[in-house]
């Protein structure tokens, strides 16, 4: 694909992002940045949250995934509904009763500002590691397919991705993000349907045929009942439950959108349409995959192999040999090679739409936790507040960017994967905190709080590690062990 095309294409993609910024910008003030002035269509907030739930890790990795491990994830997804339902029934009345602006202000009420203070500090933990990484993986398709050719050095790349984020998001704040995600979203389902549209056409493929090309497909099986194993129904779908509970329910980032909403229910509407729609999502990008390697395969151009650590091979597009590739690697490789200009188009479109979908909303929750729950801002007076809080927005968009930078240093995947599980590792305390406050009326020693919100992930990930030699693989349901470590913490420092 030709790289300047493919950067008047971002060019263009942003100065899009940029009129919305504009007009989501005015006339707004401090509290606007925050709450976008509890004002957003309920609509268009559950649509944008697709974008954000997704992010460029799901557009790349997904459809890439269901190679070796098949439609399990969809049992996770289906495990979302139950989690989304509590989201919306219980959390939801919660924060709108209490009307925050960071939902962990709901510890500060129930504990103490220790464990108000320990919430917010895990939050930004998780999102800076999560948020930099989604990035750094975008920033490295990026300089592959585009600022490669201009002799661009990897470091501007993340500074331009970075800077680009604060300039449309600094003065609207989430605001202009609700707008903007339901823009990231669109263009990001519409990605993968246009992809889903061009394989069948190459392949002659009606609607019905293209159906049961995927249904047929042994890469489509959904449920496993093996116990042992770590893709077992069970497992997934109470750890997707769980997952939906905390990576939503209780991130500042995910809720601050759903504090938007005029009602609480608008707000509760909001998470049912959102759910719903995430599911089939979901499915389309995992119906991708399943074309992607059908493509692949009667094309001649991939070779399933699982041999060791090579997954699959791909035709090299430049020597014409089979080459072991992963398989996070198979749509941008087919996108940008072998299936035409615009299937290379829409790839590169959808890939920056799930990027920064995810990326913006990090950002300025970010800086609301920071300024909400660390500089405790709505306690405070003064016109100083907006100085402070761009202050915290350019320290933000630095420190992702450093975090990028240190990814690129490390250029390790499996050291990068471990931080990545260990940054979610910091959910499970959050679930035990705000657990043990739903459903207890003890009180604790509050100061001890943030030793067993060190603790309980330590002793969490040695249980995982020396797991294996009991026969037993841990999947995502860690989280569930974690967040019982945290109570029973909790249950220690209460007050008699």
């Amino acid at each position: 694909m030709n790289p300047t095309l493919t950067l008047a294409l971002i060019g263009g993609y942003f100065g899009l992002l940029f009129l919305v910024s504009w007009f989501t910008g005015k006339n707004t003030s401090e509290k606007t940045f925050f709450t976008a002035d509890r004002n957003s269509p309920w609509y268009l907030v559950a649509f944008g949250m697709i974008g954000a739930s997704l992010s460029g890790v799901t557009f790349i990795s997904v459809p890439g995934a269901v190679g070796s491990g098949q439609w399990a994830y969809m049992q996770m997804v289906i495990g979302y509904l139950l989690g989304y339902f509590v989201i919306a029934t219980v959390l939801l009345p919660l924060y709108y009763r209490l009307n925050l602006t960071s939902i962990y202000g709901y510890l500060d009420q129930r504990f103490g500002v220790s464990s108000y203070k320990s919430g917010a500090i895990l939050f930004l933990i998780s999102r800076i590691i999560g948020s930099s990484l989604r990035l750094y993986l975008v920033a490295v398709v990026l300089q592959l397919a585009v600022f490669d050719y201009f002799n661009v050095p990897f470091a501007v790349t993340a500074f331009v991705s970075i800077a680009l984020i604060y300039i449309y998001t600094f003065k609207g704040g989430i605001k202009t993000v609700v707008w903007t995600d339901f823009l990231q979203t669109f263009f990001l389902l519409a990605g993968a349907g246009l992809t889903v549209y061009l394989i069948a056409d190459e392949l002659n493929l009606s609607f019905s045929a293209l159906v049961d090309k995927v249904y047929e497909s042994p890469h489509s099986q959904i449920f496993f009942w093996e116990w042992g194993a770590a893709n077992n129904f069970f497992k997934q779908f109470f750890s997707g439950a769980f997952i939906a509970i905390v990576m939503t329910g209780l991130d500042q980032d995910m809720m601050q959108k759903n504090l938007t909403c005029r009602t609480l229910p608008d707000s509760q509407k909001n998470m049912f349409w959102f759910s719903i729609t995430l599911v089939l999502a979901n499915l389309l990008f995992m119906s991708l995959g399943v074309l992607l390697y059908v493509y692949g395969t009667e094309t001649g151009l991939v070779r399933e192999v699982f041999d060791g650590d090579c997954l699959i091979q791909v035709k090299d597009v430049i020597t014409g040999e089979m080459v072991c590739r992963k398989t996070d690697q198979l749509f941008p490789l087919l996108s940008l090679n072998y299936l035409g200009p615009a299937a290379g188009i829409i790839f590169i479109i959808g890939i920056i739409a799930a990027a920064y979908s995810s990326a913006d909303s990090a950002l300025t929750a970010l800086t609301t936790s920071f300024c909400v729950d660390i500089l405790d801002f709505e306690k405070k007076q003064g016109a100083w507040k907006k100085r402070v809080r761009n202050y915290v927005h350019i320290g933000f968009s630095f420190v992702l960017f450093l975090a990028i930078l240190v990814f690129k240093v490390m250029s390790n995947d499996a050291v990068i994967n471990e931080i990545f599980k260990l940054a979610g590792y910091t959910y499970g305390p959050l679930l035990g905190l705000f657990a043990f406050g739903l459903f207890t009326e003890w009180k604790v020693r509050d100061r001890w709080v943030p030793l067993v919100c060190i603790l309980s992930p330590l002793l969490s990930y040695v249980v995982q590690s020396i797991s294996p030699a009991w026969g037993y693989t841990f999947g995502f349901e860690i989280l569930l062990l974690n967040g019982v470590l945290t109570f029973a913490g909790l249950m220690a420092l209460r007050k008699k």
